[in-house]
This record gives structure tokens, C-alpha cells and sequence, in this order.
């Protein structure tokens, strides 16, 4: 028995080497910052990479595209602090690329909080590059998957670090009572905020 034991201890002992050099798990992705420069002012977000994979790529590429420079924020709805303001391509032809796939916040984990941005669309899997950025808690806007017909929501996939303030002047702007169809219309803004530039940070 006490043989036995000096022979397994010494073959641990020589495997430990390999174990202490093995590769451990690699960390989820951190958040990837984006700096939208707008009309109105600075909007800073942190793109959640590791919860919404699919949607935040899909944000990314219209970022590194520069895509969103020159798009603007066009709609407002709500006031004060409870609604939302929307931006993006527009469905500009020059501007959009193919739609990306629906993740569901009963996939991600994330939901329709104050400062969360997620994507616009008509049927899932129809988002491509109009996204709204949400002032106060919309979970009516998350999925539930419980609920009847379409119960998917909308696709969060990051939210405003700095820059509430700018997003609450976007939503307080005036609206245009007879632009948009619609539920739209009369949630137009009258003189759209325009995004300058969308830019990744270090």
C-alpha cells in the first residue's frame, strides 16, 4: 500500500507541470466603448459583446464601416424622462447591410432599462442599422416568450454610459405633427440630430 501511494504521488508530482501550464477558461469579452458624436452633443455606450454576440457585430460593423456617420437621431417618443429616441441608417439602401439574427433578452439576459440601446425592426430577424437608445424601464419592450402572436421584443445590445443628457435633449426636441406614417407620425422630429461620427475607443 505505502509503495502504491510513493507511485501515484510521483506521477502527480510529474504531471504537475503540464497542469500549472495548461491554458486556463479565457475571460468573456469586455464591453466595447463606442463614442457617438452627435448634433446635440456626446453619447458614450458600451457595446455588451459577450451577452448579445450577434447584435452587437452587427452594430460594430456599421461603426467600423462608418456607416452611422451622417445618420441621425429622427424620431422622439415620450417625454421628459420616460421614452425613447431612435437612430440609425434609416433603411437608407446606401447604408444598410443584410438583417442580423433576433437575440431575444430571454436569450441575453439584458433588458429595456434606462439607457439601453436596442435594435428596430418590423418582424425578427428584420433589424439592420436603426437602433433606439431607452429613457427609464420599457420591460414591456423584452421578450415574452409566455405572450401570444409576436413575443420576441427587441434586441438589447448595449447602453449609455455618458450622455443621458443628450439623449433626453433628443427626445425633448419639437416634432413635426405631419411627418412619418403611422403610429409614427407625429413622433418626426423636426429637425432630426444629426450623428456626426460613431467611433470605437481604446
Amino acid at each position: 500500500m505505502i509503495r502504491q501511494l510513493a507511485l501515484f504521488l510521483a506521477a502527480l508530482f510529474s504531471l504537475a507541470p503540464a497542469l500549472a501550464q495548461s491554458p486556463a477558461a479565457a475571460p468573456p469579452p469586455a464591453d466595447v466603448r463606442v463614442a457617438l458624436d452627435t448634433g446635440a452633443g456626446g453619447i458614450l455606450i458600451a457595446v455588451h459583446v459577450a451577452q448579445a454576440p450577434a447584435t452587437a457585430a452587427n452594430f460594430l460593423r456599421y461603426v467600423d464601416q462608418k456607416r452611422l456617420d451622417g445618420a441621425s437621431f429622427y424620431r422622439g417618443v415620450g417625454s421628459a424622462d420616460y421614452g425613447f429616441v431612435q437612430g440609425g441608417a434609416q433603411n437608407d439602401p446606401k447604408r444598410i447591410l443584410p438583417p442580423v439574427k433576433h437575440e431575444p433578452t430571454s436569450q441575453t439576459g439584458l433588458t429595456h432599462d434606462d439607457g439601453a440601446l436596442s435594435m428596430a425592426r418590423y418582424a425578427p430577424g428584420s433589424a439592420t442599422g436603426d437602433f433606439f437608445i431607452v429613457l427609464g424601464k420599457m420591460p414591456g419592450m423584452d421578450a415574452h416568450p409566455e405572450a401570444a402572436g409576436d413575443n420576441q421584443g427587441f434586441a438589447v445590445f448595449a447602453h449609455v454610459i455618458e450622455g443621458m443628457d443628450v439623449v433626453k435633449t433628443i427626445l425633448a426636441a419639437p416634432k413635426s405633427p405631419t411627418a412619418g406614417e403611422g403610429v409614427m407620425k407625429g413622433q418626426m422630429l423636426e429637425q432630426p440630430v444629426t450623428i456626426l461620427t460613431a467611433r470605437r475607443l481604446p
